[in-house]
């Protein structure tokens, strides 16, 4: 599998990352084994590169996805998570989590970036996840909170990361316009772009994206399915698009995008795993992953080689922005060697 530097940083990432929020219990349960063998299997399948963050399950995905690495050699793998929201006791509980996750509600999230907030946060997350050290630590949905976690959080994280306890830093959001003003005003190296360089939105051309590739900086590029949308070969009525049902006209869009890849000889979600890696600036694309079975059809996807005529004739049909780069990225005809 394909490995990329973030940034100018050491930190090496593969292609393709496995994201943690599903073992966090995010909208049903994961039992415990199956979340055991996705990360076995995401192992075995060659991705070193693993994402949680404490918003995921009030702490469960970081306690199980670090119980499934502490054995594992520390330097041969990438693991990242983010600060912003401190975990802290729930006064008022309900009995289950009101933001998605099915798990007790014995702890609450508290918005922090200050740069007190920030130490606790690494603090806490390495005692839940039992590891000596983060490689990269994001700033999490920072939207309604640019002031302190640009002028508090990412000088805190900058820190850090010059002293060599953090490898990298960035910012990890839903919008992309942001997400290039951490990358041009701040310290950042990186940034975790959600569902904005997707087949069905490029949005994240006009801002971020030539930004990172300006500053020499990276992405890690996440919901590119799009909530669902694309996850199918064959999209149908019903399915997501950014966590709401999609409308009908994003359906047949979909469609219509499907059946080209078809005409190529691939696949709907194939050609929206490797869509990302048409920009340079992009390093690695990172999926949720709650079962061994979904690592395994994720892994087949991602090695599966994309030709470079599919993009063509989505900007020649209209699909895709015809300013979409040509290229699968440096030295990429299709997939990372």
């Amino acid at each position: 599998m394909g490995r990329r530097n973030i940034g100018s940083t050491p930190v090496e990432v593969t292609e393709l990352g496995f994201g943690a929020s599903v073992i966090g219990n995010l909208y049903r349960v994961t039992p415990a084994n199956d979340a055991q063998a996705a990360i076995e299997a995401a192992w075995e399948a060659g991705i070193r590169y693993f994402d949680t963050a404490p918003h995921y399950g009030l702490g469960l995905s970081e306690r199980r996805l670090g119980a499934a690495l502490r054995s594992r050699p520390r330097d041969a793998y990438v693991i990242s998570s983010k600060v912003g929201r401190l975990l802290v006791p729930n006064e008022e509980p309900r009995g289950v989590d009101t933001e998605g996750f099915v798990v007790r509600d014995d702890l609450r999230r508290q918005w922090d970036f200050s740069r007190d907030g920030v130490l606790r946060s690494i603090e806490d997350t390495l005692k839940r996840t039992g590891l000596d050290r983060l490689d990269i630590v994001y700033l999490h949905d920072p939207d309604e909170h640019w002031r302190q976690a640009a002028g508090e959080a990412m000088p805190a994280l900058a820190e850090l990361r010059d002293q060599k306890v953090i490898g990298a830093i960035g910012a990890g959001m839903n919008q992309s316009a942001m997400l290039a003003r951490f990358l041009r005003e701040t310290a950042a190296d990186v940034v975790m772009l959600a569902g904005r360089y997707t087949l069905l939105d490029q949005s994240a051309l006009d801002d971020v994206l030539p930004t990172a590739e300006e500053l020499g900086k990276s992405v890690v590029a996440v919901g590119v399915f799009n909530s669902g949308l694309l996850s199918r070969d064959r999209p149908a009525e019903g399915m997501k698009y950014d966590y709401q049902d999609a409308s009908h006209a994003l359906v047949a869009r979909a469609r219509a995008i499907a059946e080209v890849c078809a005409a190529h000889g691939t696949t709907l979600p194939a050609a929206a795993i490797a869509f990302p890696h048409t920009h340079p600036s992009t390093v690695n694309v990172t999926l949720g992953m709650r079962t061994a079975e979904h690592v395994a059809r994720n892994a087949e996807l991602n090695r599966q080689r994309i030709p470079e005529g599919l993009w063509d004739d989505l900007r020649v049909q209209g699909l895709i922005r015809s300013d979409v780069p040509a290229a699968n990225g440096p030295g990429r005809s299709a997939r990372c060697p």
